[in-house]
Parts: C-alpha cells; sequence; structure tokens
C-alpha cells in the first residue's frame, strides 16, 4: 500500500517518518546496545513496528530509529493527543488525576513561595490549575508543543502559554531568567534531546530558582513482566527513557545541587490496568464486556499493592528536585567545581 499522510509505512529502509539507526547511545556513546523491546503503535495499531534499545553501559533506553522530526509531528498531532487521553481516562479518573496534582503541588509546597513558575509540556495546565491552590501569589506559565496551552490561556489556566519546545529556536533566549521554578512533568520522554531541553530549562530559570523533573523510570520491573503492554514505553511517543542514575549525574554536571529524589509518590498505580487494557483495545466488543472482572481485578490488585509498588522495584517513575547554583548559566560547571550537598527543601 502507498504512503500518504494518514498512513506512513515506517519500516522501509529510506522512511522520512524515521531516522537512521543509531549504532551508539545518544547519551553516553556506547555502543553496547541491546533491543529491548519491538512493538507496534499500540493505541492506533498505525502500521510499522517501533524499537526501545538499550545501553549495556549507562542503561539509556532510547527509540531506534528515531522518529523524524516529520514522524515526530504526524504522530503528536492533537487528535493523537487526545486518543491518548481518552485512553488514559478509562484507567485513571479525572478525579484521580486532579487528585495526584494535587498531593504534587502539596510536596513541593516546602519551596519558598515562587514569583513565576513554568510548567514545562503542561498539555491542558491541569497541574498550574491544581497548584494555585498551593500557590495563591504565583503566575503560572505553560509550554507545550501542542494547540492544548492555548487552550489553557483562553481558559484561565495559565497566564502566558508557549507553544513549543524548550529547545525550540528562540524559546529560551525569549524567557530566559524569568523563573523561579521550572516543572517538567513526563516532559523529556518526549523531548529530541533531553540534555538539551535540561540546559534550557536553567537558562530561563532565575539563580537559586528550581527545576522538578518527574519521568518515568526505565528500571521498573513491570517495563520486563509486561513487556509491550507496559503503558510507560510509551511507543511512539517516548523517544528517551532516562534512569535515575544519569539524570542526577547530569544535573550534577551541569552545576545544580539535587535537593530531593523521590521514587515513591511519582508512582502512577495502573500498570496492570493499562496492560490489560492494551491487549484489549481492538478485541470484540464482547471480549471486552467479558474481560471486564479481570480488568476490575488488575484495578484492584493496583491500588490494593500500590504502597507496596512504588517502595520496591515497580515503582514506575521518579523525581528529582534540584536548585540552580547562581553562577549556572546553562553550562557545566568547571572540572573539580563543588556543586553543593543535598539538602531537603
Amino acid at each position: 500500500m502507498p504512503t500518504t499522510p494518514l498512513t506512513p509505512q515506517i519500516t522501509t529502509p529510506h522512511d522520512p517518518f524515521q531516522e537512521p539507526r543509531r549504532e551508539t547511545c545518544p547519551w553516553c556513546g556506547s555502543r553496547r546496545l541491546r533491543t529491548r523491546l519491538r512493538a507496534p503503535d499500540p493505541l492506533r495499531h498505525r502500521p510499522g513496528t517501533f524499537a526501545v534499545d538499550e545501553c549495556g553501559d549507562c542503561a539509556h533506553a532510547f527509540q531506534n530509529p528515531r522518529l523524524s522530526p516529520e514522524g515526530f509531528a504526524f504522530f503528536h498531532r492533537d487528535f493523537y493527543e487526545r486518543q491518548l487521553e481518552e485512553f488514559t481516562a478509562r484507567v485513571l479518573s479525572p478525579r484521580t488525576v486532579r487528585r495526584r496534582h494535587r498531593a504534587t503541588a502539596r510536596r513541593l509546597s516546602a519551596l519558598r513561595e515562587p514569583e513565576s513558575w513554568l510548567d514545562v509540556g503542561t498539555g491542558h495546565a491541569r497541574f498550574p490549575e491544581a497548584a494555585k491552590e498551593f500557590f495563591p501569589y504565583t503566575s503560572f506559565d505553560g509550554l507545550d508543543p501542542t494547540a492544548r496551552v492555548e487552550q489553557a490561556l483562553l481558559e484561565g489556566r495559565v497566564e502566558e502559554a508557549h507553544r513549543g519546545y524548550l529547545t525550540t529556536p528562540g524559546m529560551a533566549a525569549r524567557l530566559r531568567g524569568r523563573y523561579d521554578v521550572v516543572t517538567m512533568f513526563h516532559h523529556l520522554e518526549h523531548a529530541p534531546d533531553p540534555r538539551a531541553e535540561l540546559r534550557a530549562a536553567l537558562a530561563v530559570l532565575r539563580p537559586g530558582g528550581h527545576l522538578v523533573v518527574e519521568v518515568t523510570d526505565p528500571r521498573c520491573a513491570f517495563a520486563t513482566l509486561l513487556g509491550r503492554w507496559w503503558l510507560p514505553y510509551g511507543q511512539p511517543r517516548h523517544l528517551h527513557l532516562v534512569p535515575r542514575a544519569n539524570l542526577r549525574a547530569e544535573l550534577e554536571r551541569l552545576g545544580c545541587p539535587v535537593l530531593v529524589t523521590d521514587r515513591t509518590s511519582p508512582h502512577v498505580p495502573y500498570d496492570l490496568t493499562a496492560a490489560l487494557t492494551l491487549s484489549l483495545a481492538h478485541a470484540h466488543p464482547l471480549v471486552q464486556l467479558a474481560a471486564t472482572p479481570l480488568l476490575d481485578l488488575a484495578w484492584g490488585l493496583d491500588q490494593g499493592c500500590a504502597p507496596l509498588f512504588r517502595r520496591t522495584g515497580f515503582s514506575n517513575a521518579y523525581r528529582i528536585v534540584a536548585r540552580k547554583n547562581p553562577r549556572v548559566t546553562g553550562s557545566p560547571a568547571p572540572p573539580g567545581t563543588r556543586t553543593g550537598q543535598p539538602v531537603s527543601p
């Protein structure tokens, strides 16, 4: 079948929707790569198969071959995001999502009252909406590659809306030094260059400001147990899954003391429910109806075992809070420079 804008054939050798396959790790340059996952698009069942490779030296996991800018734009169109949100709503209710946002904001309320806050990858800006309860005097802005952030502006959830990435040409320069806090909740997974996004985040932070990064943990035991049905693999949307040790080391290399590393509260109790829902997504309606008791059981296990999962290797996410050192301008600290000791905010 010929390639069309609606059905990209992403398995051909010279496919414009994919870049050439990498032979080295994009994080450390190692050539010790192994294929961790091969899977089609689990939500839309588009043609083609996506691969996630893992570095044998630093454990960085990444999509390989990676989507090209054209492919990335195609798979991140707003209608795809809406379909993903509809699927997620089957697993996590809007009330549950809002409760999680409030819990996250409550934990961050230990930070000094910020004047300005940028939420990167904000989507519909549900986090800024929830966080205003704990930071009533803070000005929240949002940045997102989709039109959702512009709708959030119209609905009053952010005061300024910026469309794109921090690495979009001119974006970091325009926002340089404007914010006391920058949050990235499950944003780095989508960034073509996570390191460049981190440097740009530091550029828009004021000296002494805080960077909060929450990402999927590729070391999660559910990734091995569930394989292609593990929702956080997020193919084809997730380009990078950064291990906790790598992210800490990178922030410290940039001269930013890490204040908090949290593996418990970021865990989202949906792994089993999402895996079963994905596997049934295109089954006959009668099969889906017959599987309702299994879905109820999976949901019960996710919720009932969450206190255990979040304190073990089954935790599916982690959060890091770092502080921008006054001397940091987005470039690495000189070799041998001390970056301070971790403290609690």
